[in-house]
């Protein structure tokens, strides 16, 4: 699959190297060219000129840059994403960095949709840390990977890309679903904010049935 990550942070660069291993064609993009080289020559994938240009050559466009500039690449990638798969992967913060921006009333996957009408949207990957997306099983226990989304043929596609990332996938419900799955990857987050804390933990659903499942 065709796939476009616009940001080369350790979210990035993460899922580019999982993707890429798992025998995707990645394409990455993002504000400046150096980084965006370097990290596609450690990870395998393409470099491209622009987030427009990558989201051009993609089925698939994850978005992994911070928040604050999800509306302007929203906007710079709109003209070339009708009707394509868009994965969402931030979680929005408070200008303190105390917890989730919308609180579980909103969710950033929404805005985005909003932001991106002609796409169809889906909030994943967001629960998983940058450091398990490269090498998962932490204490030898495959990570959950939650995707939500309106577009069953999306929320699919999504699906079976977490599987090859080396998750298991779980079907979370409705694009709503994303405020819940933000406010859990902040719980995450402010755990391992405390000392001692290695941001190597991670969500497993004990005795989930496998129709929740990809």
């Amino acid at each position: 699959m065709n796939i476009a990550i616009i940001g080369t942070g350790s979210v990035g660069s993460g899922l580019a190297s999982a993707f890429v291993g798992a025998g995707h064609r990645v394409v990455l993009a993002g504000r400046s060219a150096k980084q965006v080289e370097a990290a596609a020559f450690a990870t395998g994938a393409i470099a491209a000129a622009s987030p427009a240009a990558a989201a051009a050559l993609s089925a698939v466009i994850v978005l992994a840059v911070p928040w604050d500039a999800v509306e302007e690449v929203a906007g710079a990638i709109r003209p070339v994403v009708n009707g394509k798969v868009i994965v969402d992967v931030t979680n929005p913060a408070r200008p303190d960095w105390s917890g989730p921006l919308f609180a579980g009333a909103d969710s950033g996957a929404e805005h985005l949709a909003a932001w991106l009408p002609e796409a169809r949207v889906v909030k994943a990957f967001n629960t998983v840390f940058a450091g398990n997306l490269a090498a998962h099983a932490p204490d030898g226990v495959a990570l959950d990977g939650f995707v939500a989304g309106d577009d069953a043929d999306a929320k699919a596609t999504v699906l079976g890309l977490v599987a090859s990332a080396g998750l298991k996938p779980i079907d979370a419900g409705p694009l709503t679903a994303a405020r819940l799955l933000e406010s859990l990857a902040w719980l995450n987050i402010s755990l391992n904010q405390q000392p001692g804390w290695s941001w190597r933990t991670g969500w497993k659903l004990v005795g989930a049935p496998e129709s929740r499942a990809a």
